[in-house]
């Protein structure tokens, strides 16, 4: 793989001299229509130490817009991102619409170190690449160009690179003991990295391998590439506007096809909705749940592990109730309550899953969430809020971002609360006659009532594939507040009981 890129290959001076004008001033051109654009750029740098990663990152801030760049490299994760999964810093620095961002000592560091190290085998490492893989998947399928650079030197041409670093006192520091190290690793690396490339260069991120030896023929590929790979995503970007806008006109209606299977039961409709428990019995249990949860919370805080609760359920359906009765078993500054409306311009201008992963709380903390990112195969799906394609690969995505959440030694609760009907429109009823719950009832409400059955097919849908082993979904029958509260309660215990267990 490497050997094509070994052919001594150079461009003059007086070559680069004459290409840079134009070049520099094609690229700004880019960049403008780029700012326009709604999708990021995504660059990645890898490559061996000396092979000119940092120079390169450094000569595009300089010709291009800085206030539309941003450039971020990582080192050893920090207290506050390993209390996180390990791609939450990752998500956090990604750049919106509209801007390039430059990344060095990538998601491709840790895996890539820690195998020419030996501390994990090839199979970890094939499954840690697998994870990059759908990171990167799910940026490009959202619309992101992901361009992946790897700069590649021979032993005996890293070795005179870093040589001529360090015998320069103004570059010297650049050269550490460490790069000396990697150099007399150059042959483990260089296999670890034929493997990684191999198993991530996919036609949604491919991999471009350059020769570094050459400073100014480094740039004039990276450069080139860069500008040809942004144009075309851009016209191609364009051209899928006009697709879409065509097909959104309006065309004669056809007939629906018959459905067979409406008689057939639902997830939904199998619950038993008639649960339900009385006064004393239900204060009797609240309270007992209530200090069953203080007490497995004081003992995960002082483990460091965090606990993630999703409430999803239909409108009046008795989220916020439940959830302070929840709350009132925690300490005030051990939780936070993040409740979901519709994203902001901030949020709408990166991946939809990027405003969760940003919520994602320290260790030992609890994170609940009053709806969440199950919005994009609900309420986007049903209201057309996204494209089809959109909200059916949502589904993959959501559940290896719960995988990672879980992974990570969080415990992870999912809460579909269900009502009928009927009880919706007593709760409605009731709600507008209240003085102090009016404010509650809303347009939105009454229209999403009448869209029931879409959601109701939608719900089944999310369930039957985000119900994984993993991350399993709670249906609550509640119907019954009082049995819904309590059974919620019951299962965050239980669920924090067995993720207690587990951190031994």
């Amino acid at each position: 793989m490497f050997e094509a890129a070994e052919l001594g290959r150079k461009v003059t001076r007086e070559e680069f001299d004459a290409i840079a004008p134009q070049l520099r001033t094609e690229l700004l051109e880019v960049q403008r229509r780029l700012r326009e654009a709604d999708f990021p750029v995504i660059i990645v740098f890898g490559g061996v130490d000396g092979a000119g990663k940092n120079e390169t990152a450094n000569l595009l801030n300089e010709w291009m817009d800085p206030r539309w760049t941003v450039t971020r490299a990582y080192s050893r994760p920090s207290d506050e991102e390993s209390d996180r999964p390990p791609f939450w810093r990752f998500w956090r620095d990604l750049p919106s619409k509209g801007k390039i961002g430059m990344f060095l000592s990538s998601w491709y560091h840790a895996p890539l170190l820690d195998r020419v190290h030996g501390q994990i085998s090839v199979a970890e490492m094939d499954e840690r690449l697998i994870r990059i893989n759908h990171f990167e998947k799910a940026l490009a399928d959202d619309g992101a160009l992901v361009i992946k650079f790897w700069m590649h030197l021979s032993k005996k041409a890293q070795k005179k690179r870093l040589k001529k670093l360090e015998d320069d006192p103004l570059t010297a520091w650049q050269v550490t003991p460490v790069d000396w190290e990697h150099w007399k690793m150059y042959d483990k690396f260089v296999g670890a990295a034929e493997r990684l490339i191999m198993q991530t260069s996919k036609g949604h991120a491919l991999w471009h391998i350059v020769e570094g030896a050459d400073a100014r023929y480094r740039y004039s590929v990276v450069l080139n590439t860069l500008k040809d790979a942004i144009t075309a995503h851009l016209d191609r970007r364009e051209a899928q506007k006009k697709v879409a806008a065509e097909l959104k006109k309006p065309k004669t209606a056809k007939k629906p096809a018959p459905e067979i299977l409406t008689k057939q039961p639902s997830i939904l409709s199998s619950l038993d909705m008639t649960q339900n428990l009385d006064g004393d019995d239900y204060n009797q249990k609240l309270q007992e749940q209530r200090a069953r949860l203080s007490t497995l919370h004081r003992r995960a805080k002082d483990k460091g592990v965090s606990t993630v609760l999703v409430f999803e359920g239909w409108d009046a359906a008795g989220k916020g109730g439940t959830i302070r009765r929840l709350t009132n078993a925690l300490n005030a500054r051990d939780y936070q309550v993040i409740p979901i409306a519709a994203p902001t311009e901030e949020e709408r201008a990166q991946h939809y899953l990027w405003r969760f992963w940003r919520h994602l709380s320290r260790a030992g903390r609890v994170t609940i969430f009053d709806r969440s990112w199950y919005g994009r195969v609900l309420v986007e799906r049903v209201e057309g809020f996204c494209t089809d394609d959109a909200w059916q690969r949502a589904y993959g995505e959501i559940n290896d971002f719960e995988e990672q959440i879980v992974e990570a030694g969080h415990v992870l609760c999912k809460f579909w609360l269900h009502i009928t009907p009927e009880e919706q429109l007593a709760r409605f009823n009731q709600r507008s006659e209240i003085e102090y719950k009016q404010w509650k009832l809303t347009d939105e409400d009454w229209r999403n009532r009448e869209k029931w059955g879409a959601y109701e097919t939608a719900v089944n849908h999310m369930v039957e594939q985000t119900s994984t082993q993993i991350a399993p979904w709670t249906l609550v029958e509640a119907n019954s507040k009082t049995w819904a509260r309590v059974k919620v309660l019951r299962t965050v215990c239980d669920a924090l009981e067995a993720g207690l267990k587990k951190s031994k």
